[in-house]
């Protein structure tokens, strides 16, 4: 594929960017040999159709058009949206103005009759409730290849009876096999964040890796499993509004020890306590 043209006067001193905005989390990238490895990690080819979340200035965004995917790309800033829609005038270039907590990813993905990608380096404040969209909405996508700190990296493919572990382990790994690609330096970004960052994917399975016959009642589950990460599950899981002795049968039942810890689960332990509870429960 031909190259993708910049926007014109992007070096211009007397027109330059806008600066970063600290309320939408922005640190741009830089470096054009990070942005093609970011790229050949999606496996983004031609005629793929590419989710962006937060594309700022364009960098990855150009990366994705020059590989010959159809970028969708979904900014919430305005004066960054005028400039993308400046820079990429191509018919393989779409872009939503919104704020991508609001935007259907299901509704995209039913648009183009087909499961997207989405390769993402996502704005620092919206890390956690995105990947938490991504997951329910999960069937839209066959990968995510989507940057985080690196702290939050290492939570998502964090094991049971780590410190790192946590909804966002559980809730990841169940539905997706997830791996930390590499990791990134804050030099490859301006402004310069205080933190590293690392590159993670997400393999979408059409299946969980555990039984679960309500994915509501299980992220219930784990969710109060970790509300209160010090106390014993057989107290954690008062906040589902169970009968104490329900709790206690269904961990027996479970063969679940009730002075264990959320942390220490394993996800099949996860998923059999959450369809023994919802047996149990009249």
């Amino acid at each position: 594929m031909g190259r993708v043209l910049a926007m014109p006067g992007d070096d211009r001193r007397d027109n330059p960017p806008p600066h970063p905005k600290k309320r939408f989390g922005q640190n741009f990238l830089t470096d054009r040999n990070l942005i093609r490895k970011i790229v050949a990690t999606g496996g983004v080819k031609e005629n793929d159709i590419v989710l962006e979340v937060g594309p700022g200035r364009g960098a990855l965004t150009e990366g994705l058009l020059e590989a010959g995917a159809k970028v969708i790309a979904i900014e919430a800033d305005k004066d960054l949206a005028d400039i993308l829609k400046a820079r990429f005038p191509s018919d393989r270039f779409s872009l939503i103005m919104s704020d991508a907590l609001k935007v259907s990813f299901s509704g995209i993905a039913e648009e183009y009759k087909t499961r997207l990608k989405t390769v993402s380096n996502l704005p620092y404040n919206i890390s956690g409730p995105i990947l938490t969209k991504f997951i329910n909405e999960r069937k839209a996508f066959t990968l995510l290849v989507l940057m985080f700190q690196k702290e939050v990296a290492e939570r998502i493919v964090a094991r049971p009876g780590t410190k790192d572990y946590g909804i966002l382990s559980v809730l990841s790994q169940v539905w997706a096999d997830v791996k930390i690609e590499f990791h990134v330096s804050r030099n490859l970004f301006k402004p310069r964040p205080k933190v590293d960052s690392s590159i993670v994917s997400f393999k979408i399975l059409d299946e969980p890796k555990v039984r679960l016959d309500d994915e509501e009642f299980f992220k219930s589950v784990v969710k109060s499993a970790f509300g209160t990460r010090r106390k014993m599950l057989s107290n954690a899981l008062g906040t589902l509004g169970l009968d104490r002795e329900l709790v206690f049968n269904a961990l027996a039942a479970s063969g679940i020890d009730p002075k264990r810890r959320g942390e220490t689960l394993t996800l099949q332990e996860f998923g059999t306590l959450a369809n023994t509870l919802l047996q149990l429960t009249p």
